[in-house]
């Protein structure tokens, strides 16, 4: 894979990226056309986006891809239940399959790994993003994809992350409380929404960016700065979609260790209902100015 263009930069493009060779991958493992999947009563099935998990590194992270970097997609798609599915991508110089072990307890220094836990769901009332509900297609194949070792599960994460509104509730190891920044965000129908009406699932990193730029701002650090930060880890819970007309309300807290790396922790909910939507960690290297 030649990075193209529209692959990189500042923007959530590479997340974009990753998330359709998620759905390419099931769509080929699954027999499922995951582009136009129906429930059992002919309501359309969309495989959403759960929990999406990014680990890079100082040499290589997420934003720091650039045109005509060549590198390698290894992808594997693991069983899951009937409702949901897991699959993980390593982008690296390397050629041979994607190994958990590897994934999880020993990663190479220029591989970017990606392990996105994705649920089929179909809308509860017709026009509305609330209150989604489970919901997989009937041909939807996995009992012959392999099993994930149970100890690297994402599931308990996930909804720890969801029932205590952040990934760190007793904050982060090692860090102090440097910041806590609020900010509001009104949905832009030209930009978060994707075809089917729902808010794009990439939109979420674009959204959470945008008030993490406010807080950067606020902090007299640059926008150079910002582009150049190094994404180590990015975490990012999916529970709850929103509709055309709402605002969103974001709470950052940040926190910094001795060395200056620092790890933003931020909770996307409704402004107006306080519905939970989103749930954030994100592992920063900041550049001096």
């Amino acid at each position: 894979m030649t990075i193209t263009p529209h692959m990189c930069g500042g923007s959530s493009s590479i997340f974009a990226q990753l998330g359709d060779w998620t759905w390419e991958a099931v769509a080929a493992d699954c027999g499922t056309n995951v582009y136009d999947a129906r429930t059992a009563d002919g309501d359309p099935a969309y495989l959403s986006f759960y929990y999406f998990h990014v680990r890079g590194s100082a040499e290589r992270h997420p934003h720091g891809l650039t045109f005509g970097d060549e590198l390698t997609v290894s992808s594997k798609v693991f069983d899951f239940g009937g409702e949901s599915v897991l699959t993980l991508h390593r982008l690296s110089t390397a050629d041979d399959e994607i190994d958990p072990v590897e994934f999880y307890e020993n990663p190479r220094p220029d591989g970017i790994y990606v392990q996105n836990f994705n649920r089929w769901i179909s809308r509860s009332r017709p026009g509305s993003n609330e209150e989604l509900v489970r919901s997989a297609p009937p041909d939807f194949r996995h009992e012959h994809l392999p099993p994930l070792p149970p100890q690297y599960s994402p599931r308990g994460i996930a909804s720890r992350a969801r029932k205590n509104g952040t990934f760190h509730p007793s904050g982060v190891p090692g860090h102090t409380l440097a910041e806590t920044f609020e900010t509001t965000y009104e949905l832009d129908v030209v930009h978060d929404f994707n075809g089917v009406g729902l808010v794009y699932f990439a939109s979420y990193f674009s959204i959470i960016d945008t008030a993490l730029l406010r807080l950067w701002r606020r902090l007299g650090r640059s926008d150079r700065q910002f582009l150049a930060r190094r994404v180590l880890d990015h975490k990012l819970g999916y529970f709850g979609n929103a509709d055309l007309d709402s605002r969103l309300s974001i709470a950052i807290r940040l926190w910094r260790d001795d060395s200056g790396r620092e790890v933003a922790d931020v909770a996307v909910r409704d402004a107006g209902s306080g519905r939970l939507l989103a749930v954030s960690a994100i592992s920063l290297l900041v550049e001096e100015a």
